[in-house]
């Protein structure tokens, strides 16, 4: 990273003024140490959404900030509705990718008694993998009922819990979903897939509550040190990606009609009052609905495996909640009440205390940010805060972030080699793809718990506890 360019607002907010064309600064939130593993390819593209029409207040890039299709990894910006775009580039390809965490109620000392058992009926249960299926096949009349329902479709088909709903971003159901916009294609692709996890960095995970950061929080989410937890990272599948490749061909079509100069094809975006720009919200929209029910019915099966060893055990869930997204909400702008359009990608909502989106146990000590580990190494829990509401439109880091490409880790590192290292360190692998596993190997990642920290002394969202992971399921 070129630290010329940077002007130091602590030791870990830094800014990149308006020159040129940008109409609003840059702000990395990071500390020094993970600013210079950056690649300047951040700080490029986070200069290129900082010029796109109808940008708010700043251009954002959490700790975990890394390159990406048009907008970095780890990036956050808000567009005015009058006047301001929506970019399928700024939500990404894995639309609605999150993770949800669930309690178990057991100790670690009764996992570890059946952790082979545990670790191969969840990896027979749960399909993971490139281009996996699973049992269920969506006629087009239920595929539409999912594309609208999101989860409570799932609960409603028996394949969730009601209880869940108000535990999950939007209660389930994200609202305004077009499923008309979602193509036959797209369709085609998903019809096998619910309740797949997929390939590439998605997982589930059984964790071991190892550190408490924040005992008063940490009791109102239902943490103690020693507890065991589940943990699903996935996202909207094959549907997500293709509804963002169709449509950023689309906007980079479009774009010259409406005036709009790119300064990266990448950036391809359409105007929030315009057709395309809708057409996208309401695909897009569907897609949050797929992922919501995917990571539902992954939960229903998980339920199934934990019955099935630990009669009487239930799990309920602590939270879930997306990562890549572009959602209307309503943000202080200049001190008064604006409704903006938030766009997300790899970062996560975090929304502080007394938000009344958050379920009425939570509201008062805010928001569980779940953030994923990689595979081997700790994920982490935080809670939002009102001073992130105010900094970076309530967003905080999603994960470790890739310092190394998967070309790169797969030179690097032997899948077998890794799975029988993290064996060795009481961590289970189960994978279909010894090539998944190399290209995930923990060193592609930065130390998750330095961005934890970054985002943590910036004040974007408040340590709570560290996991460790136990089992680890893989596409």
């Amino acid at each position: 990273m070129d630290m010329n360019r940077l002007q130091p607002v602590s030791d870990n907010e830094w800014q990149i003024p308006p020159t040129g064309k940008m109409r609003v600064p840059g702000v990395i939130y990071a500390d020094r140490a993970l600013l210079e593993e950056m690649d300047d390819k951040v700080l490029e593209q986070l200069v290129n959404v900082a010029t796109l029409p109808g940008i708010v207040r700043a251009a954002y890039a959490m700790p975990d900030a890394h390159w990406g299709y048009g907008f970095p990894i780890g990036g956050v910006a808000a567009f005015d509705p009058e006047d301001g775009v929506v970019s399928a580039g700024g939500v990404g390809f894995d639309i609605s990718c999150g993770v949800r965490t669930l309690h178990t109620g057991l100790s670690a000392a009764q996992v570890r008694a059946v952790q082979q058992r545990l670790a191969d009926a969840l990896f027979h249960r749960i399909p993971a993998g490139v281009g996996s299926t699973g049992q269920l096949h969506l006629s087009p009349r239920e595929m539409d009922a999912m594309l609208s329902g999101g989860a409570r479709w799932a609960v409603e088909r028996g394949l969730g819990e009601a209880a869940d709903l108000a535990r999950i971003e939007e209660g389930g159901c994200m609202p305004g979903a077009d499923p008309a916009q979602v193509s036959a294609r797209a369709r085609q692709r998903q019809k096998d897939e619910m309740g797949t996890l997929g390939s590439g960095n998605h997982y589930l995970e059984v964790q071991r509550v190892a550190e408490i950061h924040d005992a008063g929080i940490a009791a109102a989410f239902g943490l103690h040190e020693g507890d065991i937890k589940v943990s699903i990272h996935c996202g909207s599948r094959g549907l997500g990606h293709q509804i963002g490749t169709e449509f950023l061909k689309r906007m980079v079509v479009d774009a010259a009609r409406h005036g709009i100069d790119l300064p990266d094809r990448e950036l391809a975006c359409a105007p929030l009052a315009s057709r395309l720009g809708q057409q996208y919200l309401g695909a897009m929209r569907a897609a949050i609905n797929c992922a919501l029910a995917n990571r539902e019915i992954i939960t229903h099966l998980t339920r199934e495996v934990f019955a099935d060893l630990f009669p009487g055990s239930r799990l309920e869930l602590l939270y879930d909640v997306s990562h890549n997204t572009c959602k209307e909400e309503e943000h202080r702008l200049d001190g008064q009440p604006r409704r903006l359009f938030v766009h997300r990608k790899g970062a996560t909502r975090a929304f502080g205390p007394g938000h009344p989106a958050l379920p009425a146990a939570l509201r008062e000590v805010g928001q569980p940010v779940l953030i994923g580990g990689t595979m081997g190494t700790a994920s982490w829990i935080l809670a939002g805060t009102r001073e992130g509401m105010d900094k970076a439109f309530g967003s905080a880091c999603h994960g470790a972030g890739r310092r190394m490409s998967r070309r790169q880790a797969l030179r690097t590192w032997q899948g077998r080699q890794l799975k029988d290292a993290l064996q060795a360190e009481g961590v289970l692998i189960r994978s279909p793809s010894s090539r998944g596993i190399a290209e995930e190997a923990p060193g592609a990642y930065k130390d998750v718990t330095a961005v934890v920290q970054a985002a943590h002394a910036a004040g974007l969202a408040r340590r709570v506890a560290k996991l460790v992971p136990i089992i680890c399921i893989k596409g």
